[in-house]
C-alpha cells in the first residue's frame, strides 16, 4: 500500500459514510452555486465516449448465476480480509495522465434520500461526466429525478446495493451499519438492485459499490460472479457528506491523475456541491480531464 493511499484511508476515520449512516444534523444548508458557463476551451471535460457507456453492454435479464448457486458456491468461504482492499477490487483508474473519475453515491433509507440538485447543474452546466452509484431506496423515493440521470449522457448509472449494507458474508458492521450476513444476502444485496436498475435502464450495470465501501474478499468474488466490478476510492471527497465547502475543496482540489473520487448526492444541506464547483475548475486549469468510470475501465 502506497504512504499517499495510507493516509487517505487514515483520514477516512469517523467520516466516510456519514453521508450513508444517516441523516446529517441540516444546520447551515448549502448556499446555492453559480452554475457557471460551460467550460470554452475545448479540452475541459472528456464528453462521453460513443459505446463506452451503459448501453454498449450486453443486455441481459438474468444474472449470471442463480442465488441458489452462490450460496452452493461461498456457503462455507471464510473470508480472510475486511476493508477497501479486498482482491480485485478496483481504487483507481489504470495507465492516465490526465484522467480523474468523480464518482457520487445516492445512499436512500436513513442514509437519506435527498437531491442535491446545485452540484448535478454545476456538472450539467459544465458538461462535467460522472458516475453515479444510486441505491435502490433512493431510486424509489427520487424516480423522476432517477429517469433525468439516467436519460442524460454525461452519467452513467451505477449500482449501490438494494438496502445499502455493507458486504459480508459473516455479518460484520462497519459505522454502525450491520452487514450481510452470508452469501446469500450477499447476493440479495447486488442481484435486487441490479434487476431494478437493468428493468429501468434495459441494460445491467457494470460497477458496484457497497455501502459504506466495505466488503470481505468472498463478497467480492460475488460481486464479480454477477457480472460487476467492485468500485471502491482512491479521494474520499466529501467525507459521508461531512465535509465543509472548504474542507471538500481542499481534498478534492489534490487529486492525482487517475484517482477515483467519492462523494455523496444525497445530502444538499452539506458541502459537496459549492466544494466540487471550486475544486472541479482547479483541476481542469492544472490540465486533468473528468471521465465515467466506463470511459476508462472498459478495456481493463
Amino acid at each position: 500500500m502506497t504512504a499517499g493511499r495510507r493516509v487517505v484511508l487514515a483520514a477516512m476515520a469517523g467520516g466516510l459514510v456519514a453521508g450513508c449512516a444517516g441523516p446529517k444534523n441540516a444546520g447551515g444548508a448549502s448556499a446555492a452555486i453559480a452554475s457557471g458557463a460551460p467550460a470554452t476551451d475545448g479540452g475541459a471535460a472528456t464528453p462521453p465516449t460513443p459505446g463506452a457507456g451503459p448501453s454498449a453492454t450486453t443486455s441481459t435479464t438474468r444474472p449470471p448465476v442463480t442465488r441458489a448457486e452462490i450460496v452452493a458456491r461461498y456457503g462455507r468461504s471464510v473470508p480472510h480480509t475486511w476493508g477497501f482492499d479486498a482482491p480485485g477490487v478496483v481504487h483507481s483508474l489504470p495507465h492516465t495522465a490526465h484522467d480523474i473519475a468523480l464518482t457520487f453515491d445516492a445512499c436512500g433509507g436513513p442514509g437519506g434520500s435527498g437531491y442535491d440538485r446545485t452540484l448535478i447543474g454545476f456538472l450539467r452546466a459544465r458538461h462535467i461526466p460522472a458516475t453515479l452509484f444510486i441505491n435502490s431506496r433512493w431510486i424509489d423515493a427520487n424516480p423522476a429525478e432517477f429517469h433525468r440521470l439516467a436519460g442524460d449522457p454525461l452519467f452513467e448509472i451505477a449500482n449501490h446495493g438494494t438496502r445499502h449494507r455493507p458486504l459480508s458474508i459473516t455479518g460484520r458492521s462497519a459505522y454502525g451499519i450491520p452487514g450481510t450476513r452470508d452469501a446469500g444476502e450477499v447476493y440479495d444485496e447486488i442481484a435486487g438492485n441490479r434487476a431494478k436498475l437493468t428493468r429501468l435502464l434495459g441494460t445491467p450495470p457494470r460497477f458496484f459499490r457497497s455501502g459504506t465501501a466495505y466488503c470481505d474478499d468472498v463478497a467480492a468474488r460475488i460481486v464479480t460472479d454477477l457480472g460487476e466490478r467492485f468500485v471502491s476510492f482512491s479521494v474520499n471527497g466529501d467525507g459521508g457528506a461531512t465535509f465543509t465547502a472548504e474542507q471538500v475543496h481542499a481534498t478534492v482540489a489534490s487529486a492525482r491523475a487517475g484517482s477515483i473520487v467519492l462523494c455523496h448526492m444525497n445530502h444538499p444541506e452539506g458541502g459537496t456541491a459549492r466544494g466540487i464547483a471550486s475544486a472541479v475548475p482547479h483541476l481542469l486549469a492544472t490540465g486533468h480531464r473528468f471521465v465515467r468510470l466506463s470511459d476508462a475501465l472498459h478495456r481493463t
